[in-house]
């Protein structure tokens, strides 16, 4: 039954995820999420660009997930506008598609982008739909790292665009406490409105195997990098901390991959072989999630390149936590939020000091028992601490609260397995 006007739609309440950034399952947040609400007695439906392995409509351990093709001309803020035009107005359209099976109970929507406030007001109008905003980002300050401090009418824009989608929602999940105190603060949410839910790592599934010899390309160490590969990403200081490594310090016995792909990848791939560093530093793109295990289980040191920025001081880094969760040690610059994921389980470096940031690299290699220590700290972190499995308790809760489910009725909802949730 419904939980707003008692009109049958079966019995799990309708959830739709709206996506913008990345295709899911390949945003692990999302599908992190999504996993654990369908596990929860929800009925999921995720629209988002559509992606490899992401197309039109498919149904993927019981989430319904529908795509629209994905549109970025580029060419600086006029195609930001166009492009996320598009993408509004294609995710309106595959709502409604989805809807024709019924209203939703709840729409999340994660950002970036802050652009779909209006069609959260749309449904709350016409179905009372409640809405959850999953902040992922603060794009104010992505703008100002991606333009260098600019706080003209773009900046000012994207300030309008956050303060509405915190007004419009009922609830805000948070990836840290320093996001969750600007919610509070510039977003003016009451306290009881906002729970952090960190995107930590499965460790379960995120666990260290036996390494892939090859992967090393004929060299003792490997050096890996996950993630996006964006202006703001500091892949760029990376590649240059690995040109000190090989071609300064005369270190050939040291191998990198830098996986994921992004805004930035062409270049980067042109400056390495500009840097003659071909033969060293792969650079694969995207990669499916089996080659992604088999890198981080060979390698001995995991790489966190984030430049101190706006941004990155107050975010959590995924790929810190998903380094800890296959035991790696962690080089990164040193920022505020990313002490508080790595703890000791990282030797931080001065930020933006591609010198520093190559020297940990070396020590770090030429140190097996304190890589081994730092290793197990990490992991140790996720278990206790990071992993999903503590984070989706907060996250769970949020709905059950916007639905009016009780603890009994959610665990008398919820299917005894994935297939169960498909039937």
């Amino acid at each position: 039954m419904s939980v707003r006007d008692g009109s049958p739609r079966g019995d799990r309440p309708r959830v739709v995820v709206i996506v913008q950034n990345l295709p899911v399952p390949f945003d692990r947040r999302v599908w992190l999420e999504c996993q654990s609400l369908v596990r929860h007695g929800y009925d999921v439906t995720v629209v988002c660009p559509k992606g490899e392995g992401t197309g039109a409509s498919q149904v993927v351990d019981g989430v319904r997930i529908l795509g629209y093709p994905a549109y970025a001309p580029g060419g600086g803020a006029l195609g930001y506008v166009l492009e996320y035009a598009w993408s509004f107005l294609a995710t309106a359209r595959l709502v409604q598609v989805a809807r024709r099976d019924g209203a939703f109970d709840v729409v999340q929507a994660c950002n970036p982008p802050d652009i779909f406030w209006p069609l959260a007001r749309l449904l709350r109008g016409r179905d009372g739909t409640r809405f959850v905003f999953d902040h992922h980002d603060l794009c104010p300050e992505l703008y100002l790292s991606r333009f260098e401090g600019n706080r003209g009418a773009p900046y000012r824009g994207l300030l309008f665009l956050e303060r509405q989608t915190f007004r419009t929602a009922d609830r805000v999940t948070s990836t840290n406490e320093s996001y969750a105190a600007i919610a509070m603060s510039r977003g003016g949410k009451s306290p009881d409105d906002v729970t952090v839910v960190r995107t930590g790592p499965d460790p379960d599934r995120l666990r260290r195997r036996e390494p892939v010899a090859s992967l090393r390309r004929g060299r003792p160490h490997l050096v890996a990098y996950l993630g996006v590969m964006g202006p703001q990403d500091g892949v760029d200081l990376a590649l240059a901390a690995a040109d000190v490594v090989v071609n300064r310090m005369g270190r050939n016995d040291i191998a990198f991959t830098f996986m994921g792909s992004g805004d930035s990848h062409a270049e980067l791939v042109r400056r390495r072989d500009e840097l003659g560093l071909t033969d060293v530093v792969d650079l694969p793109g995207r990669v499916p999630d089996e080659f992604v295990a088999e890198v981080l289980s060979t390698a001995d040191v995991g790489l966190s390149p984030d430049p101190l920025n706006p941004l990155n001081d107050v975010s959590t880094m995924n790929k810190t936590m998903e380094y800890m969760a296959f035991g790696l040690p962690v080089v990164a610059f040193d920022l505020a939020e990313t002490r508080v994921s790595a703890a000791d389980a990282a030797v931080y470096v001065r930020p933006n000091e591609v010198l520093d940031f190559a020297r940990a690299v070396v020590d770090l290699v030429d140190d097996p028992g304190r890589r081994a220590e730092m290793g197990r700290r990490g992991r140790q972190r996720v278990e206790q601490h990071l992993a999903w499995q503590h984070q989706q308790r907060g996250y769970l809760r949020v709905f059950d609260e916007l639905v009016g489910r009780s603890g009994d009725d959610a665990r008398d909802a919820s299917p005894t397995s994935l297939v169960d949730a498909e039937a």
